[in-house]
């Protein structure tokens, strides 16, 4: 197999486009949790990038293999991307109003919130398995791979950016982040 360099820069270009909700999501992330550790941080990055190779590589097995299927419920995924978003969203923003001030360790985004946001702002990327459609296995993992790298880079730097707005924000980030959770919901549901 022959990469040409326009398919390096093609992949990380759709890898930018596809991980501005995850970036916007880590912003939200980082502003709701200043203290977060650096291994959180790549913990939440790396979420963000897994879901974003993860999808592209369904999309392109489903286009692959199960092309009926995925027909019959591409409908409904900007109903489940709003509906995930609007409950972390809606949570975060009435924690942030409601001047939830317990300061725990374990503080900030939990295991469930992160999968479901992953997998949010990842539906998306799930159809763009069919503008992979035309590539050999390899091809498709590699695209994804680079995709997910582009991802963890975009959202490291996000969440580094939401920490340090969130440190001077304090208790009105939780609200931003909520409200910029919901924005998100909506203009994927919209888009769709």
């Amino acid at each position: 197999m022959t990469i040409q360099p326009s398919f390096i820069l093609n992949s990380i270009l759709l890898g930018v486009g596809l991980a501005m909700d995850a970036v916007s999501v880590s912003v939200a992330n980082g502003l709701e949790d200043p203290g977060m550790s650096r291994k959180k941080s790549f913990g939440i990055a790396g979420t963000f990038a897994f879901f974003q190779w993860l999808m592209p590589m369904l999309g392109w097995f489903f286009v692959t293999f199960l092309l009926s299927l995925f027909r019959v419920i591409a409908p409904f995924l900007p109903f489940v991307s709003l509906a995930l978003l609007l409950y972390i969203g809606g949570k975060l923003a009435l924690e942030g109003i409601r001047g939830n001030s317990e300061e725990t360790p374990d503080s900030g985004i939990g295991l469930k919130a992160l999968l479901l946001q992953g997998i949010a702002t990842s539906i998306d990327a799930l159809s763009v398995g069919f503008t992979l459609a035309s590539y050999r296995a390899a091809e498709a993992l590699l695209s994804s791979v680079l995709i997910a790298l582009t991802t963890f880079f975009l959202c490291f730097g996000a969440l580094h950016a939401g920490k340090q707005a969130g440190a001077v924000l304090n208790r009105q980030a939780k609200i931003l982040g909520g409200l910029i959770l919901i924005v998100i919901g909506a203009r994927i549901f919209i888009a769709a």
